[in-house]
């Protein structure tokens, strides 16, 4: 479903796969070739809390089932936002993998980079710099290794090759 809120509709790039069954509404803006995949929800309502908040998502960014981004103004290029996860952060940088069930609190941000583990909690406001693996419940701070980079790189590559393999076709 994708639907206004005030009067302000997504803006979705033509490239972009979303699900039939995904719920994208209000100030979102979704770029080329993103995927927002079934039972994802979208919500760009906040500018009613703080006048001017838009959703803005980069270049191949892909939000998995079930997901939900909610309050947060902006999530770079090349970010997989796992299943089932939280997103409420202010910003999440370029080169990001959220995994699975992770929650990102209010106010957070997330660098250029990272990795957030499967079920890790970054807590409100938590600023986590580039190059950062976060783990943990509450989320504890390391640094990414060369081989987690290369993973982050496989990872985007693997969904991209999926989203080619959709070919157009409605999810």
């Amino acid at each position: 479903m994708i639907r206004s809120f005030k009067g302000v509709w997504p803006s979705i790039a033509p490239s972009a796969l979303v699900s039939s069954d995904a719920c994208i509404i209000g100030d979102v803006e979704i770029g080329e070739r993103c995927s927002v995949w079934p039972g994802a929800v979208i919500r760009g309502d906040c500018s009613v809390l703080t006048p001017g908040l838009r959703t803005k998502i980069g270049k191949n960014t892909h939000i998995e089932d079930n997901a939900v981004v909610h309050a947060t103004e902006f999530i770079g290029d090349n970010v997989i936002i796992g299943h089932g996860a939280v997103v409420e952060a202010m910003r999440v940088g370029c080169n990001v993998i959220i995994g699975d069930n992770a929650t990102v609190l209010t106010f957070a941000e997330i660098g250029d980079w990272c990795i957030v583990g499967a079920g890790a909690l970054v807590k409100k406001g938590m600023k986590v710099p580039d190059g950062s693996f976060v783990a943990g419940v509450p989320g504890q701070i390391r640094t990414i290794t060369s081989k987690q980079r290369a993973a982050i790189e496989e990872t985007v590559a693997a969904v991209a090759e999926l989203l080619d393999a959709y070919g157009g076709e409605p999810l």
